[in-house]
């Protein structure tokens, strides 16, 4: 799932200062694109010893919360500020697009080593909890030859607000009328079933932690930490891995 990665940047004024001085620049939010964020930063802080970058991973909501209250320089978030809360402080605010990314159903199922494939509907279904066993027939006619056992479907989603979560329920809410109807998208939802997780590091744990997992995550993180994630059919009827499955 590709979504554009968005900063909300404010005006920096900065006067002269002695070239012995460290200008700091403090940044916060989103996890989706913590892990190359974080080689950015060492890279630019390497290179440039007057001046300290630094990014804190908290997710999308505190990226924006942290940005409105001036506690930091710059938040890093999935979706755009709102109108409403870029009036609040005055529209001091530049979205630029800074990463391209994918988000990708991950899932722990132990004892099944073939990549799964999942269609929209039956994604949207099973973080609706209306599919509750991974041998639900629907999975496994999508999945010949793979032997999918009764194990029980536990969706993991993220706690906090979330730009990931925000791509996420984007696309169910297109590619499901009911998911539009009952959930929505947004940074938070109420999810009608799961565990929450914190951070995309939060979703990977408790993933990697669970048995019958499924979960939602930037593709880097299943990457890292070496996670099974499925291909979603698009809708020219290709089953895709780690890429957005476009309406």
């Amino acid at each position: 799932m590709k979504t554009p990665r968005l900063i909300a940047l404010a005006a920096l004024l900065c006067a002269a200062a002695p070239a012995a001085a460290q200008v700091r620049l403090n940044g916060a939010g989103a996890t989706f694109p913590n892990i190359i964020y974080q080689k950015w930063v060492l890279t630019f802080n390497q290179a440039n010893p007057t001046i300290q970058l630094n990014y804190q991973s908290i997710g999308s909501g505190g990226g924006i919360r942290q940005f409105s209250d001036g506690t930091v320089d710059f938040g890093g978030t999935d979706a755009p500020m709102s109108d409403s809360a870029i009036a609040a402080i005055q529209g001091n605010v530049l979205h630029i697009p800074t990463v391209l990314g994918a988000i990708v159903a991950t899932y722990n199922l132990p004892g099944v080593t073939a990549q799964l494939k999942f269609t929209p509907d039956v994604l949207a279904d099973i973080f609706l909890g209306k599919i509750t066993k991974w041998n639900d027939a629907r999975i496994a006619s999508v999945n010949a030859g793979v032997t999918l056992p009764g194990t029980d479907v536990v969706v993991v989603h993220r706690a906090d607000g979330s730009g990931t979560t925000y791509g996420w329920t984007d696309y169910l809410t297109k590619v499901s009328p009911e998911w539009a109807a009952q959930v929505g998208k947004g940074t938070s939802v109420n999810w009608p079933v799961g565990l929450g997780g914190r951070g995309n590091e939060g979703v990977s744990a408790t993933v990697n932690q669970t048995p019958g997992a499924i979960g939602y995550v930037e593709l880097g993180y299943a990457l890292i930490n070496k996670m099974a994630y499925g291909q979603v059919r698009n809708s020219a009827g290709s089953f895709v891995p780690g890429h957005r499955p476009f309406c």
